[in-house]
């Protein structure tokens, strides 16, 4: 199966990071969580949040940036409301590692402009009162348009009905 990372920086609210871990261990993906952090990984909400699912979660912890860079190499796609390129335009490799930042700033401007062909944005309305989306919407968004293009290997993808068959 190939592998997807997700690498959050500097996650503040811990609510998001549980619903991120959440997704990652649903779809398999490994999480990277760069400090520093706004909470405790032992923190109520963030086990909360994924609470039924943190067996199964693939997870990774680190100092800074530095030290996440020190220890990993591969393909790396910034996701940010700055970037100049459409998050579905891009075509994602096996191991590929999809950044999100910080809830209050995004990431590091600096990281982002030295990056700029891997710099991607998810598409919003034209109105500066929208912001931005929801962090582990945002994550969720990128960790499925990467395994679409994947073809969704190794995942479920039909459910059954309780009552009837289909």
């Amino acid at each position: 199966m190939p592998t997807l990372n997700i690498v959050m920086v500097e996650p503040e609210i811990p609510q998001n990071t549980g619903n991120i871990a959440r997704t990652c261990a649903a779809t398999g993906a490994r999480l990277h969580l760069v400090g520093p952090m706004g909470f405790q990984i032992d923190d109520k909400k963030l086990k909360r949040a994924g609470l039924d699912y943190w067996h199964l979660l693939d997870i990774t912890y680190y100092d800074s940036l530095s030290d996440f860079f020190s220890r990993n190499t591969g393909e790396f796609y910034f996701f940010s409301t700055k970037a100049q390129h459409i998050h579905s335009d891009l075509t994602y490799p096996d191991n590929c590692y999809l950044f999100f930042g910080k809830e209050t700033a995004g990431l590091p401007e600096k990281l982002m402009y030295d990056n700029p062909d891997r710099c991607v944005r998810i598409p919003m309305i034209d109105d500066s009162s929208a912001r931005s989306l929801n962090l582990s919407n945002s994550v969720a968004i990128g960790v499925y348009e990467v395994l679409r293009q994947w073809g969704y290997p190794s995942l479920l993808c039909k459910g059954e009905l309780r009552n009837y068959t289909w």
